[in-house]
């Protein structure tokens, strides 16, 4: 199925509101859905017969920085039997200093996978997956200060008494 056909079975189920932003500019053309309707689009698009997206294939998080003050998650989605691919995007205000983490829903009821793809966004971007059942950093020790891939990251000095900066 192509790019368009899936596009019109979600605006179909969701309405014309759903679809904020296309990009059809890249190799692989992609949707940004609001993030309140995230888990509910992947869900129909999981469960749906003529799409049957049954493997999620990565999450990566961006940081826009503190000018553009927002962050993405991109979700990169497949369907094995059908051999049809999509990229869906989600777009949330990036927090300052002292503010709660962003927050996205979880996609760990649909999809398994997403466990340590969200465990990865949340421990090196900062983004709070409500729902997930064991959100916890993954590649940094739990006590670590700050998500390293935001463009703000300031290292710090030390860790336990080791020389982390040079």
């Amino acid at each position: 199925m192509e790019y368009d056909q899936i596009k019109s079975l979600i605006v179909s189920m969701f309405g014309d509101s759903i679809v904020l932003k296309e990009d059809k500019t890249s190799l692989q053309p992609s949707m940004t859905i609001p993030v309140e309707k995230i888990l509910e689009v992947c869900q129909f698009l999981h469960v749906q017969p003529q799409l049957y997206f049954d493997f999620l294939a990565c999450i990566t998080a961006i940081d826009n920085g503190a000018e553009v003050g927002t962050m993405e998650v991109i979700y990169h989605l497949n369907s094995i039997p059908y051999e049809h691919t999509l990229v869906l995007k989600v777009e949330v205000p990036r927090n300052k200093e002292d503010e709660p983490l962003p927050k996205v829903p979880s996609l760990t009821p649909i999809w398994r996978t997403a466990d340590w793809h969200e465990r990865e966004a949340f421990d090196l971007i900062g983004i709070d997956f409500v729902g997930h059942p064991d959100l916890r950093r993954i590649l940094l020790p739990a006590d670590w200060e700050g998500h390293p891939l935001r463009k703000d990251y300031k290292e710090q000095e030390e860790y336990h008494g080791i020389k982390v900066k040079y």
